[in-house]
């Protein structure tokens, strides 16, 4: 594949010598009942979402095992509960969250180990390229980026598997993990339906 070609090429010419630290935060979300959003970008939200995360961290990991260092995926609070209106995105993290730490324990005991990262609502302009709206600056909850990228360091320093960041978000994903599966998507789908339904009149 060209885009495994490419990666490698990079591997091999502009990586430093040293320990590396990965970062996979790049992603994209949609909002709106499946596939009406639109079907392409849901599919292209699973490619960059999943299988970029999955690619690149498989292509990097004999490196990292060489010279140590660590893994940090962005997944999300969204990762805990399923996400009706958000369905795709919801379960693309879900799935991050699980696959690294299940990754993180297959990397016990090297030199290398994998951070899940579960913001909340964070003051970016990933919602407004969702179509959600400006969800950060109406939220009293919303975190900054510096506020997230601090809370995470303290993870990594402490070779954590998983950080939800900020109180009121870990608060969130204890109450809404412990929902059966059924009851979580229902009381989601009753809060983001009636946020889409407001958008779609507005």
């Amino acid at each position: 594949m060209r885009e495994a070609a490419a990666v490698r090429a990079f591997l091999e010419r502009d990586v430093p010598t040293g320990r590396i630290l990965l970062i996979n935060n790049s992603g994209i979300g949609t909002f709106g009942p499946f596939p009406k959003a639109n079907l392409d970008r849901e599919l292209a939200m699973i490619d960059l979402n999943v299988r970029g995360v999955v690619q690149l961290t498989g292509l990097l990991l004999p490196l990292l095992q060489a010279r140590g260092g660590a893994i940090i995926n962005l997944a999300s609070t969204v990762a805990f509960q399923p996400t009706p209106f958000a369905a795709t995105y919801g379960a693309s993290k879900a799935f991050i969250l699980h696959w690294t730490i299940a990754l993180n324990e297959e990397l016990r005991g090297t030199n290398v180990h994998a951070l899940a990262v579960c913001p909340g609502t964070t003051s970016t302009e990933f919602f407004r390229n969702a179509a959600v709206g400006d969800v950060a600056a109406e939220s009293a909850l919303t975190m900054t980026p510096d506020e997230v990228a601090e809370a995470t360091l303290r993870a990594l320093g402490a070779r954590r598997s998983q950080i939800v960041p900020g109180l009121a978000n870990k608060l969130y994903t204890f109450f809404g993990s412990r929902l059966p599966k059924a009851l979580g998507a229902r009381v989601a789908g009753a809060v983001l339906g009636r946020r889409w339904r407001r958008q779609a009149h507005s």
